[in-house]
């Protein structure tokens, strides 16, 4: 297979627009149908200016791909182009709904990818396997994959396209142990991007393998702190990823989207909360909106551009400007989400917060304190027996004189959601939550306390947040380091990750002993 030197491409929702991070006043984000795109143009004020131009987006096609910034340097890629012509293969094929392919994270009834990191994974025999991708797969997706417990691989798939990922001249292909069958897994890196499962490809003669689940569960719900937003390889580079890769033989999914509250409201574009989406297959972006149905609400996303962009109030003032994601379509007719496809989850984490905290979105205290509520009541109604970890947020750092501080934005707040989940009032007999009925209930029979409270002051330090807000690389370890250490004291889980690679391209050292 021949191997393409280029860029990264940028990550946009069919339908969705944010500010990305790089070139202000140059930057064009293109949409995945060439009606909308965004024109960022900096000046005293932010402008966030919507261009119905087709003309304009033609002329500007080259601008489809980005480059990763390593401190404002590019860095040059090199993925492998995988894409081949299944006729002149000889394959046995698999439909997308074999039994022996697992889906990893949230997939709908199409074989369809959503939120952040889903996958699929399975065994196989021989030294082949290629995918077909349907049509509603965003072409262009970065996906990493890897084999057995080697380190990942990355390529850009396309709609419709058969990308053979493993060949007789894939490095370790030929080692037959100890890991046997030779399993397969492959990652979508973005929340907005997705693919399509249409068929799966072995050699003739060969075939597929079920591979049974790891025997814990953990489940991460957030927005994109949690999904990697501005990572090098986005959501395989954020914190989420790194515990539940981490923690090792751990089934792991990460329910996160940039820009999302956990108050069911608009939330940079985003129609609905996580206390009511985290009970639905699809996300808020507006790649839903294209496949399950909804409806613009541009003026609504105009208003809040320029909410954000003249709101003084914030510290974090650039937080607004450089995050702002603005999702201009919604799904009003999105799956339920069926709990019942996998064991219930023995873990969620949450960390949610940092968009309802902002002014721009108008979340009162109150009004994030009963969603966050609201969200963990659904997921004790989901898995009773599931452990909760809360996070205190980061809200990014300021200097201070000659010195620099931590914004704690609603960390009382949160503490006090846990406060309540612990006391005598909700633990003798606990209430439940169900956004898709719309209906509480009480358990009537009382149960051990389950939430716990996890304290991120003094992990992260001002050179760990990036210029858009965000952790940077390091900073996300950072996080998934403590997290992990706090999980195996906290609920005695050990560690089973034991050499494979978590995190790519993070091997940095220096050959020099003396300076």
């Amino acid at each position: 297979m021949a191997t393409l030197n280029h860029v990264r491409r940028s990550q946009i929702d069919i339908r969705s627009w944010y500010l990305c991070a790089h070139d202000v006043a140059r930057l064009l984000v293109r949409s995945s149908t060439p009606d909308v795109f965004i024109r960022r143009v900096a000046a005293d004020n932010t402008v966030m200016m919507m261009i119905h131009s087709l003309s304009t987006v033609l002329a500007c096609v080259s601008a489809v791909t980005a480059t990763i910034l390593e401190n404002g340097r590019p860095r040059l890629t090199s993925f492998t182009d995988t894409k081949v012509d299944p006729t002149l293969g000889d394959f046995k094929t698999y439909d997308a709904d074999a039994d022996e392919i697992s889906y990893k994270g949230r997939w709908d009834s199409k074989r369809i990818s959503w939120w952040a990191a889903p996958g699929i994974k399975f065994g196989f025999t021989g030294q082949t396997v290629a995918v077909t991708f349907g049509n509603q797969t965003i072409s262009s997706t970065l996906v990493a994959y890897r084999i057995a417990g080697l380190d990942w691989m990355h390529t850009n798939v396309t709609a419709g396209g058969t990308h053979q990922f493993v060949s007789p001249e894939t490095p370790g292909i030929e080692l037959a142990g100890p890991v046997s069958p030779v399993t397969f897994e492959m990652r979508v890196t973005n929340w907005a991007y997705g693919v399509q499962i249409d068929k799966v490809h072995v050699a003739s003669g060969e075939q597929l393998v079920k591979i049974p689940d790891y025997p814990r569960r953990v489940e991460f719900i957030g927005d994109s702190l949690s999904a990697g937003m501005y990572n090098t390889y986005e959501a395989l580079a954020g914190f989420a990823y790194g515990v539940g890769a981490g923690l090792g033989d751990t089934e792991y999914s990460i329910t996160a989207y940039p820009g999302i509250c956990v108050a069911d409201q608009d939330c940079w574009g985003n129609p609905r909360g996580q206390s009511h989406q985290w009970f639905y297959t699809s996300d808020t972006g507006g790649r839903a909106a294209n496949i399950w149905g909804g409806m613009w609400i541009q003026s609504q996303a105009e208003n809040q551009a320029e909410t954000a962009s003249s709101n003084q109030s914030q510290i974090a003032t650039g937080h607004i400007l450089e995050n702002i994601l603005l999702t201009s379509a919604f799904a009003d007719e999105p799956e339920p989400w069926d709990f019942s496809k996998n064991p219930p989850a023995d873990l969620a984490v949450i960390n949610l917060g940092t968009n309802d905290a902002n002014a721009a979105n108008n979340v009162t205290k109150a009004t994030y304190v009963e969603h966050y509520k609201r969200l963990i009541q659904g997921i004790h109604g989901k898995w009773p027996e599931a452990q909760v970890i809360v996070m205190q947020m980061w809200q990014g750092f300021f200097q201070d004189g000659n010195t620099y501080g931590q914004n704690t934005d609603l960390r009382d707040e949160v503490y006090s959601v846990y406060e309540y989940f612990n006391s005598e009032e909700y633990l003798s007999n606990p209430t439940t939550w169900d956004a898709v009925t719309n209906t509480t209930e009480q358990t009537g029979k009382p149960v051990s306390p389950f939430v716990h409270f996890f304290n991120t002051t003094g992990i992260l330090q001002h050179n760990d947040i990036a210029p858009q807000w965000h952790p940077t690389d390091v900073g996300q370890i950072k996080v998934a380091s403590h997290l992990i250490q706090y999980i195996t004291l906290k609920l005695g889980w050990p560690l089973y990750a034991t050499g494979p690679e978590v995190y790519h391209e993070t091997l940095y050292w220096n050959d020099q002993s003396s300076y």
